[in-house]
């Protein structure tokens, strides 16, 4: 990113570290393919054993766990199909899950319902009990951070109950993993979806992360790669580079979330009126999501940008699309409020001086805003 840029939209994607973009550059150079048995596919075969042992290490599972995706949405396809195949006979999903999770489930030809959440963004762990009674065993979806407001999930608990009524969990931690601290056995879920350019590797590369008693479905098949999970040569560049940014993610989340801490202190002495969404729950250490009531999101994205300060009106995958957040919705933000919220994030290369400049950027536009607000009334007098 440019030095005069505040990027704070580290939830849509991370700047790349230093040191991904080599390992990238040395896997492209091999030019060999994984499956083949001559020295240039060994050292392929290799790049992305390193790789995978870097991402079991850093997610603390065995290496044999981990199928590569293309992404987190082929990732969460993936899983989903893999609870068909189980044998769910329903689909809980959480309604605040991420639109990848949602429309693998809708398209997954089995009953779907919402699990509710509260008003500050959490599971409720109680509707979720009362809907695992029904008959046949259910596969559910629960992530284990949102991507909006940050709000971290009870996926543990939610696990818990869904295996004593016989089912499966599906936890997608692409916002959560590398930003809080990874437990083994998978936050107690079955299978974990996780992404690279969150944390600074490279755009389009994932994993399918399964517990060792769970068999993934495939749906691409062709030559065997992956285990006979998924089909089609390697994409050893992007999963050397995944491996390289896993290795490089180190001890950031305290800075972080110091940086968090002071940006929403600032915030609220600017701007006493804004208001916070999961601010009453356990959010994670790099996410504000928030609002200024009549400051509508289009207008302050744009105006902020200008200023040279990139934030978020939501999650960027939803980015052009006509219509209120889904996760606001379900949380009860009223549409008016919900058109007003804008989402910050910070990550590995975050500094005092984006917040400076986000402060700077902010109250000129707030001034703006009010004496815009301010004018019809000083023409009609």
């Amino acid at each position: 990113m440019h030095a005069s840029v505040a990027y704070l939209d580290y939830n849509a994607t991370a700047p790349v570290r230093p040191g991904v973009g080599a390992a990238m550059a040395e896997a492209l150079a091999m030019g060999g393919n994984p499956s083949s048995v001559h020295r240039f596919g060994r050292l392929a075969r290799a790049a992305v054993d390193r790789a995978r042992d870097s991402v079991a290490g850093w997610m603390r599972v065995d290496p044999a766990q981990i199928t590569f995706t293309s992404g987190a949405t082929e990732a969460n396809a993936l899983a989903v199909h893999t609870l068909v195949a189980l044998g769910a006979k329903a689909l809980l999903v959480s309604a605040i899950e991420h639109d990848s999770v949602r429309a693998s489930a809708a398209a997954a030809g089995l009953p779907v319902n919402e699990i509710p959440v509260t008003a500050a963004g959490v599971l409720d762990l109680a509707a979720l009990q009362g809907m695992l009674a029904g008959p046949g065993p259910v596969g559910v979806a629960v992530m284990f951070a949102n991507n909006e407001t940050g709000v971290i999930q009870p996926v543990a608990k939610a696990a818990k109950l869904v295996h004593a009524a016989g089912g499966w969990l599906l936890c997608d931690a692409v916002q959560g993993a590398g930003r809080v601290t990874a437990r083994g056995g998978l936050f107690g879920a079955d299978l974990v979806t996780v992404s690279a350019h969150k944390l600074g590797g490279p755009q389009g590369v994932g994993a399918l992360i399964a517990a060792p008693q769970i068999r993934v479905a495939p749906m691409v098949r062709g030559g065997g790669q992956e285990s006979g999970l998924r089909g089609g040569t390697e994409n050893v560049p992007g999963i050397a580079g995944f491996g390289a940014a896993v290795e490089r993610e180190r001890g950031e989340r305290a800075r972080v979330h110091a940086l968090r801490n002071l940006f929403e202190t600032r915030l609220r002495a600017m701007s006493p009126e804004v208001q916070v969404f999961g601010a009453g729950a356990a959010r994670m250490s790099n996410t504000v999501c928030f609002a200024l009531p009549g400051m509508a999101a289009e207008i302050a994205v744009i105006a902020l940008d200008l200023a040279g300060v990139a934030v978020s009106s939501g999650s960027a995958c939803s980015s052009g699309k006509v219509g209120h957040s889904h996760v606001l919705k379900a949380m009860g933000v009223p549409d008016a409020l919900a058109a007003c919220a804008l989402r910050v994030s910070f990550g590995w290369a975050s500094s005092r001086a984006d917040v400076d400049r986000f402060v700077a950027a902010w109250m000129d536009l707030v001034v703006r805003a009010r004496r815009a607000e301010r004018a019809p009334l000083a023409l009609a007098m």
